[in-house]
């Protein structure tokens, strides 16, 4: 026995778990049922857990705004983490782990005892409500609990945090479709696989149509090309601002040069009063390429505060570009979620379609024995209305036997033969007797004798062909029941052929073809493998 094992996030209802209130989906004559294992108010959860490490953590605060009154609260009201997590395992579908039938009874069996090893198996998920579901079409386990983690550096030392919750136990974030979730809904899968193991039942892997989120998967790219450009645009303009400070260094040097030599060259002066005009035109070159300096020097101490500017800009993109990098992420992670339920519901779909083909397949399979079966009805019914008609032969030469038998009465009537003649006027009574009358008598009772054994006999083969045609009668109209009663299921099965092109036109052939594809390769390859797996001597 194969079934398939379905792993989903919950919606989260309690009420609707405990069965609070009845949904349009349940049954509640079957509610007794359910298995209750745990009903824990989450409230006194959340104070079981956390207010130690809550009077610990208030405890070191100096700030007032710091103090956390309620951690229930602060979690209920903030956006990071959730109050609680719901799980949802579940084996087959409901054609073939109904909750009515022996195999429900068996999932029954199989998630109480996987349930059982549940909070060992994950002892930083605390369980605090589980119920598993008899009541609906297929049985499934409700699982609810609080992730939390001890000896945090951050924070609460006991804390809400699914993400270190899975952490510690060995589930670290990887690729896009690899997240601490995923791996574990995959483990908790492979544990529950072998529960089945132990009862006889292999678990159904099929293939999974993981759809690519390519258009956030290029902005988030994108979004990270642009960071790369501008971390790259922010050092060469850090370069640039470098460079032109070490320019201004050198101007501010040369400037310093320049007035050093201004005031030798003033000395010079005073001290050389012949080499005035020569000292004078050094003088004015030196006052213009001091001017020239200034300007310049302001210039670039302007440049240096735009690309200052620049750079704070640059830097509030950056973290612009981080947030909304984050939010992608974010969005991300919604649409994994929202890719596993769509893969979960394609997989009950490809269940539906192979269940539809295999009901197509046997409806087409029922219509030609049907039709063979129609199809020989009437053969049988022309022969028995070639015996019918026999049967009327024979009655008809009865009919015809009984007028000549009549005729040849009337002839023994009429015959000379068969009168008895005048005694002779000389002959005696008992000569008379002896000669004639006994002779006439002794052939008149063989006569009546066989006319006595015919007539037995055609009475009794009247009675035989009426005790025939009675027997054909009934079973021409038996016969014409069942070719009726063959008319009825070919109609239901032509109405039923009719629904399947239905769902044909309305899935699209492509896919209902591409599926039936799928579905006989996968029969061909699983009847290759049982042929190979029997021993040789049998093959």
């Amino acid at each position: 026995m194969e079934r398939t094992i379905s792993g989903m996030v919950g919606k989260g209802s309690v009420n609707h778990n405990t069965r609070a209130f009845t949904a349009k989906n349940v049954d509640s004559d079957r509610s007794g049922a359910n298995v209750h294992f745990c009903n824990e108010d989450i409230k006194q959860v959340y104070h079981k857990l956390f207010d130690e490490a809550l009077e610990r953590y208030n405890a070191k605060q100096k700030r007032k705004d710091r103090v956390i009154d309620d951690y229930y609260e602060k979690i209920r009201q903030g956006k990071q983490e959730k109050l609680f997590h719901e799980v949802i395992f579940q084996i087959g579908n409901k054609d073939d782990m109904n909750a009515k039938s022996e195999e429900g009874l068996l999932a029954k069996k199989i998630l109480t005892e996987f349930m059982d090893e549940f909070q060992v198996r994950n002892p930083n998920l605390y369980v605090f409500s589980a119920h598993l579901h008899m009541d609906e079409e297929t049985p499934h386990l409700h699982i609810d609990f609080v992730p939390y983690i001890t000896g945090s550096k951050r924070g609460l030392d006991t804390r809400v945090s699914l993400k270190s919750a899975l952490a510690a136990e060995g589930f670290t974030g990887g690729t896009r479709g690899a997240t601490e979730w995923n791996q574990w809904i995959a483990a908790e899968k492979r544990e529950l696989a072998m529960v089945m193991e132990r009862h006889g039942v292999k678990w159904l892997q099929k293939g999974t149509h993981e759809k690519h989120l390519s258009v956030l998967e290029f902005e988030k790219q994108a979004r990270a090309k642009e960071v790369a450009e501008l971390d790259s645009k922010k050092q060469e303009i850090s370069s640039v601002v470098a460079q032109l400070g070490e320019e201004v260094t050198v101007k501010k040097q040369e400037l310093q040069d320049v007035t050093a030599k201004k005031e030798l060259a003033e000395e010079a002066t005073q001290k050389a009063k012949e080499e005035r005009t020569t000292v004078q035109q050094e003088k004015e070159v030196l006052l213009a390429s001091n001017q020239n300096l200034r300007v310049e020097n302001s210039r670039l101490e302007s440049r240096k505060d735009r690309l200052r500017l620049e750079n704070h800009d640059l830097k509030q993109k950056q973290l612009q570009l981080q947030t909304d990098n984050e939010e992608l992420e974010q969005k991300h992670d919604n649409l994994q979620y929202k890719n596993g339920e769509l893969e979960n519901a394609n997989t009950q779909l490809y269940s539906d379609n192979y269940t539809l083909q295999q009901r197509n397949e046997t409806l087409q399979s029922d219509n030609q024995e049907l039709r063979q079966r129609y199809s020989n009805l009437q053969q049988d019914n022309i022969q028995l209305e070639k015996q019918q008609n026999e049967l009327k032969s024979n009655i008809e030469q009865m009919v015809q036997s009984e007028q000549l038998l009549q005729r040849d009465v009337r002839k023994y009537d009429e015959a000379p033969e068969w009168q008895l003649p005048e005694p002779g006027a000389f002959a005696s009574a008992k000569s008379f007797r002896d000669k004639v009358v006994m002779p006439f008598v002794n052939k008149l009772k063989a006569l009546i004798k066989n006319l006595t054994i015919q007539c037995v006999r055609l009475k009794e083969e009247v009675l035989q062909l009426r005790k025939e045609k009675k027997r054909l009668l009934d079973d021409v109209e038996f016969y014409k029941g069942k070719i009726k009663d063959m008319s009825d299921k070919i109609e239901l099965l032509q109405e039923k052929a009719d629904d399947l092109e239905r769902v044909k036109r309305y899935a699209g052939v492509e896919q209902i073809d591409t599926i039936i594809r799928k579905v006989k390769e996968q029969e061909r390859t699983e009847q290759q493998i049982r042929r190979y797996d029997r021993p040789y001597g049998t093959r």
